[in-house]
């Protein structure tokens, strides 16, 4: 198809266009955003001023390259000023992004959460469900447990000050990135939105835990959790992309506090590696809970995951006493809670 002079002067270049040229110009013509042109370009996706062939453009281009800490800075802090989020920065100890699913072992890292919660640490907890086939979401694993997931920032306040734990989904509080989400099955891929979701503290909370998949997105996150003046933050390679400690393996668990970069890493705790389970009966998670069954991989799942985030919280001044203490909770838990379906 030709144009003519005189037609090409009817279509003017549309703006969010120069955003996906600096990304698509080519091997030696592209390059990544600038932090500012990674705002700029998200502020306008959020708020429906792009094409939907611009948007799989911009996100396809985005996955192939993938982000620098800059560009997901920029894009969090679009998001953060475009989405309902909340300023009451009293209400959350610990903010813990959900978005992975399990598929291998069930979700232990809950139960981490809920051990913290009992001690008195406010845990807040986002994520999105659904977008990948054969995975268990923690929205959908909440009933197991005989909790409620929370439909609004309001209730997520109630649910933070009566129990000390709040699950909201994504859909409540950015909707519009929601949706990008649900592109997945379309693209075939997951995109940048995957990434930045974790960022989002939507409470601005203090401390904030994230679990990634693939290793080289580790240090993307603490650099980004740096630029953005996040205080504390930890990001390591979780079971299955959740935030949750694997026991079989090493964990390189990267971090920031205050603007200082730390890498640590955790040992793994059996010799061994344990045969994943044949298939996955989310009621074991309050059995598990209750004492009614034992698993020492989900145990030790349970309690090295919780031992790294008291760490972060400042709760514990080494490994070892991290460690301990998040036995401590474990040995000493109300079992009559949590009695699910």
């Amino acid at each position: 198809m030709t144009f003519t002079h005189h037609e090409q002067t009817r279509h003017p270049e549309h703006p969010f266009a120069q955003y996906i040229r600096i990304l698509g110009k080519g091997k030696k013509g592209s390059r990544p955003l600038t932090q500012d042109e990674a705002y700029r370009s998200m502020k306008m996706i959020l708020a429906d001023e792009v094409l939907p062939i611009q948007l799989g453009a911009f996100l396809m281009l985005m996955r192939v390259k993938e982000e620098t800490p800059e560009e997901l800075a920029g894009f969090v802090l679009a998001a953060r000023e475009s989405c309902d989020l909340s300023s009451d920065k009293a209400l959350v100890d610990l903010d813990w992004s959900s978005y992975a699913g399990k598929r291998r072992h069930l979700p232990w890292f809950l139960l981490s959460a809920l051990l913290l919660a009992e001690n008195g640490i406010r845990v807040f907890m986002h994520g999105a469900g659904g977008h990948s086939a054969g995975r268990l979401y923690t929205q959908n694993m909440l009933k197991y447990l005989g909790l409620e997931y929370s439909v609004s920032i309001e209730q997520t306040r109630q649910q933070l000050k009566q129990q000390h734990f709040s699950y909201l989904s994504l859909e409540h509080f950015c909707p519009k990135l929601h949706e990008i989400i649900e592109l997945r099955p379309l693209l075939g891929l997951r995109s940048p939105v995957h990434t930045l979701v974790r960022l989002l503290n939507p409470f601005n909370a203090k401390y904030s835990i994230q679990g990634i998949f693939h290793p080289g997105y580790r240090p993307v996150h603490q650099q980004a959790a740096a630029i953005l003046q996040q205080p504390h933050a930890a990001v390591l390679k979780g079971e299955g992309g959740e935030t949750e400690r694997n026991p079989d393996m090493e964990c390189l668990v990267q971090s920031v506090h205050n603007g200082e970069l730390l890498d640590e890493n955790w040992p793994a705790l059996f010799e061994r590696r344990h045969v994943k389970p044949e298939e996955l009966d989310p009621r074991q998670l309050a059995l598990i809970w209750q004492g009614s069954i034992e698993d020492e991989f989900a145990e030790s799942a349970i309690i090295g995951t919780a031992a790294i985030a008291l760490k972060l919280l400042g709760k514990a001044e080494s490994q070892q006493q991290a460690q301990q203490l998040a036995t401590d909770y474990w040995l000493s838990r109300d079992k009559q809670k949590y009695a699910g379906l």
